[in-house]
């Protein structure tokens, strides 16, 4: 999580978030790459983000080597942590919420 946070805190600062991207988001960027600690409303917050977002991972320049890589969506995706932040709210003892 903590390294798809900071290459999202890179891609912000290279001004390839768009328009779209809020302040929350850049908050979340900074706070999982400092690795600081997430407390359960936050983990619901990445949780509903990601089942929001989940389309992102299908659009072009999500991937490396695509067209306009890294999209809007991608920045996005990783500063809520990335596949790895996904998998983490993801996990049982989070299901929950």
């Amino acid at each position: 999580m903590a390294a798809a946070a900071r290459r999202a805190v890179e891609w912000i600062s290279e001004g390839r978030a768009g328009k779209g991207f809020t302040d929350v988001g850049d908050h979340r960027a900074h706070q999982l790459a400092r690795r600081e600690a997430v407390d359960d409303d936050q983990i619901g917050r990445m949780k509903r983000y990601f089942s929001r977002h989940r389309h992102d991972v299908e659009a072009e320049g999500f991937r490396r080597g695509e067209a306009s890589y890294p999209s809007p969506g991608r920045v996005a995706w990783d500063a809520w942590g990335g596949s790895a932040g996904r998998a983490w709210v993801g996990r049982e003892k989070f299901a929950d919420l």
